[in-house]
């Protein structure tokens, strides 16, 4: 992932980028309107993403439709994008997971993130976060405290997530297999259904995106044990890293990431870089991806390939070892 020096010596390409396009060519990119793909239903966090996204790359085009494709878990957007025009004026907005995770996941999928699409930035990372409910004993406060309880507790443990093939899904399975115990995996559909679950006493823990549990975590419903970034979040200072924690396999972030069809010339790519980038620098995209818990994170074209090459090694590791069934 580019540094945040990077990333700002990066923005300041935006001028470059459109000043080297033929004149003609850079009419076009500032005229046009272009759709925004966003495979989730609008409200959710990757529509947020895109909408505030598309409001501030006027200088890329000048009107941005988001145009919500809610499916498959995100596939069906991905689908229209491999279909659609290589001019420009279709890209997407998608976490990471139907890139780099899914085709360990799914037997077959209609498109080849690899061959079909060109990755153009990165956008925000998000990272998870691990809670425990009134299921589990008060004195449990740690991670070390939680594996113990889970060892001496089998009948008891479960964990929550949003759902089979996700990322937390595949951090449970990760943990259990490091910390030596059985740890039944419970898919909701959805963050917030499992967050429920876990108030409720009906599971015991919940592997999340910190935004659905921050709120609980704060009044002291749930208890925060660790996030999965490579450094403490911002929102919870006091909750170590799984890193810290003495679980390093267990550090993993979500991406949000833009792409377009793989016929897109480099110099349109170019340009969508430069204007998302500068965009990444407004109050209202700072602010706005702050009320999410998301982080700017934002990425040169060829940084963005290497992390999804390494990404889908991992994973693909990962999902492996956890000997996990594909998909139909």
């Amino acid at each position: 992932m580019i540094s945040r020096r990077r990333f700002v010596t990066a923005s300041a390409s935006l001028a470059c980028a459109l000043v080297g396009l033929a004149p003609q060519a850079r009419a076009q990119i500032i005229a046009r309107t272009a759709r925004m793909l966003v495979g989730f239903p609008a409200g959710g966090s990757a529509d947020v993403v895109a909408r505030l996204l598309g409001d501030q790359i006027t200088a890329y085009a000048s009107s941005m439709i988001v145009d919500n494709r809610p499916g498959a878990g995100g596939r069906t957007a991905l689908d229209a994008l491999k279909a659609g025009a290589s001019d420009g004026s279709v890209l997407v907005l998608t976490p990471g997971d139907q890139i780099t995770l899914f085709p360990h996941v799914y037997k077959k999928l209609g498109y080849d993130p690899i061959r079909d699409f060109a990755p153009v930035t990165t956008v925000c990372t998000l990272q998870f976060l691990l809670t425990i409910g009134p299921l589990v004993p008060v004195q449990v406060r740690t991670l070390a405290d939680f594996v113990e309880w889970c060892r001496a507790n089998p009948k008891l443990v479960a964990y929550g997530t949003p759902g089979t093939g996700s990322r937390p899904h595949f951090l449970g399975v990760a943990l259990a297999r490091a910390g030596g115990f059985e740890f039944v995996h419970v898919p909701y559909k959805g963050g917030a259904p499992a967050i429920q679950d876990v108030l409720g006493g009906q599971i015991p823990a919940a592997i999340n995106v910190i935004s659905n549990a921050l709120p609980h975590v704060q009044s002291g419903s749930l208890r925060a044990l660790a996030t999965t970034a490579p450094q403490r979040s911002s929102l919870l200072p006091q909750v170590p890293t799984m890193r810290e924690a003495g679980y390093p396999a267990l550090e993993a972030v979500e991406w949000f990431g833009v792409f377009v069809p793989a016929a897109t010339p480099p110099e349109i790519v170019t340009a969508l870089n430069g204007a998302i980038h500068h965009a990444l620098k407004s109050d209202a995209i700072i602010s706005g991806l702050a009320k999410q818990s998301l982080d700017i994170a934002g990425s040169s074209p060829s940084d963005f390939a290497q992390l999804i090459r390494s990404d889908t090694d991992r994973w693909g590791e990962i999902v492996k070892s956890s000997g996990f069934k594909p998909i139909d």
